[in-house]
C-alpha cells in the first residue's frame, strides 16, 4: 500500500513548535498517517503545536479523523510538565474534535493528564484496528514505561512512542513503569513485528530518526540480556 500511504514523522522543535524552547529539548516526534486516496489521516501523539500539525495537514489536503496515542505522558499528549503547559490532546478536541484512540488500561493516565473525558476516548485491546480510510494500523499493547502504553504497526513501519527508541527504551523509574513487563514487550509482544519493519520511536534520541527493527534488536544493548532476570539485574534494580 506504499503508494496509498501518507505517512509523516514531524519533529518537535523543528518541524513545528518552533520557537517552543521545551519542544526543542525534549524532541519529540508527532506522526501523521492516513489514506491519500481517501484524504483521511490520524495524529499520533499530538503535542506542542496542534495549530501547526493541523495546518500541515490542511496543507497536505488531509482531513483529520482521529488521534492514537502512545501513552499518556504530556510531552505525547499535552499537559503539565515541569512547570511547563504543553499543547495536547484537550487543545486538539477544541480544534478538531476526533476520537481519541488508546489502550483501556491508559485511560485514567489520559483523562488526569488531559481533561478529556470518558467520551472522547475510544479504549482498545492488544491486535485491535484502526482504519484511515482504507489503511489498517494495528494497536500493540507494550505495557512497561506505562500500564498502557502501545506501538503502531502500519504497512511495514512501526511507530513505537517511548516503548523503544533506536538506541536504548522507555524509562521505568516514572509511576506506573514496570521493568518486567517492558522486557516481555519488547522480547515477546514485538517479537511477531518482522526485522524489516522500519521503527519509528517517540524522540530523536539517535542520529537518524528511523531503522530497521533488525538493526536495532542487533546493535541496542536493551536486547543483549537473554532472560528477564538478566533484564532485571541491569534494569530493574535487582
Amino acid at each position: 500500500m506504499d503508494d496509498r500511504v501518507y505517512f509523516r514523522q514531524l519533529l518537535a522543535g523543528r518541524d513545528i513548535a518552533t520557537e517552543d524552547p521545551l519542544a526543542r529539548q525534549m524532541v519529540n516526534f508527532v506522526y501523521l498517517i492516513g489514506d491519500r486516496e481517501r484524504g483521511e489521516a490520524v495524529v499520533i501523539d499530538p503535542a506542542y503545536d496542534i495549530a501547526g500539525i493541523c495546518d500541515l495537514l490542511d496543507a497536505d489536503g488531509m482531513t483529520l479523523t482521529g488521534a492514537l496515542v502512545t501513552h499518556y505522558h504530556p510531552d505525547h499528549v499535552g499537559g503539565s510538565m515541569m512547570g511547563y503547559s504543553i499543547q495536547g490532546v484537550a487543545e486538539l478536541l477544541a480544534q478538531r474534535p476526533v476520537p481519541i484512540h488508546i489502550q483501556e488500561p491508559e485511560t485514567g493516565g489520559v483523562v488526569k493528564m488531559t481533561g478529556a473525558s470518558a467520551s472522547d476516548l475510544v479504549t482498545h485491546e492488544s491486535g485491535d484496528t484502526v482504519m484511515v480510510g482504507e489503511v489498517p494500523i494495528e494497536l500493540i499493547h507494550t505495557p512497561g514505561h506505562t500500564p498502557g502504553s502501545q506501538c503502531f504497526h502500519v504497512d511495514g513501519r512501526l511507530v513505537a512512542g517511548d516503548t523503544l527508541f533506536l538506541e536504548g527504551c522507555g524509562r521505568t523509574d516514572l509511576p506506573g513503569g514496570d521493568a518486567e513487563e517492558l522486557y516481555y514487550s519488547l522480547t515477546q509482544r514485538l517479537a511477531k513485528v518482522p526485522d524489516e519493519t522500519i521503527l519509528f520511536p517517540g524522540h530523536q534520541y539517535s542520529p537518524e530518526p528511523s531503522a530497521p527493527l533488525g538493526e536495532v534488536r542487533e546493535d541496542n544493548f536493551v536486547f543483549r540480556p537473554t532472560s528477564v532476570d538478566q533484564w532485571m539485574m541491569m534494569f530493574g534494580g535487582r
